[in-house]
């Protein structure tokens, strides 16, 4: 639980990790199977998709975006980065425990890009700025959203609900 009462950037950075923490969560004690189990037709969303995802979005928000890198997509390096899917389509020879280290990497990434960046330090993007502030709020939503789903997957594969 993300502290009560800390200033806005430990807020910020709290349910951040709340919600890494949480899509990490909904993954435990799975089989490789199981984390390829996709959640009902005609969706082809997986548990370990959702991963792969997380791992391509922190990388585009806090390195293409915040730090202007120049990297490619992790799961298509080959491909032109705005066509990709984003990582949520697998591979035969991807595993959790590799998308699992990729995806600790770009987050440990993503917190030494912030730390020392004010919360009202801009990025080029879309022809304007973006705040960092922004690009937290918008990590959060986008991993509680796909905690959702994960919560709905997991459900699907075993029963389990509220991980």
């Amino acid at each position: 639980m993300p502290p009560l009462d800390a200033d806005e950037r430990t807020s910020l950075e709290s349910w951040l990790d709340f919600y890494r923490a949480t899509l990490a969560q909904k993954c435990e004690g799975l089989s490789e199977h199981q984390l390829r189990e996709a959640s009902a037709a005609p969706s082809s969303l997986t548990l370990l998709g959702l991963v792969q995802h997380a791992a391509e979005v922190e990388r585009n928000w806090f390195r293409r975006v915040l730090t202007g890198e120049d990297v490619p997509a992790i799961h298509t390096p080959d491909a032109d980065v705005a066509a990709t899917d984003g990582g949520f389509d697998l591979t035969d020879e991807v595993t959790f425990d590799r998308v699992l280290s990729v995806w600790q990497a770009e987050m440990d990434r993503s917190r030494a890009n912030c730390a020392a960046r004010a919360l009202d330090d801009t990025s080029p993007f879309m022809g304007g700025r973006v705040t960092l502030r922004w690009i937290y709020t918008h990590m959060i939503t986008e991993y509680a959203r796909h905690c959702g789903h994960a919560d709905l997957v997991r459900e699907r594969v075993d029963g389990r609900t509220g991980v």
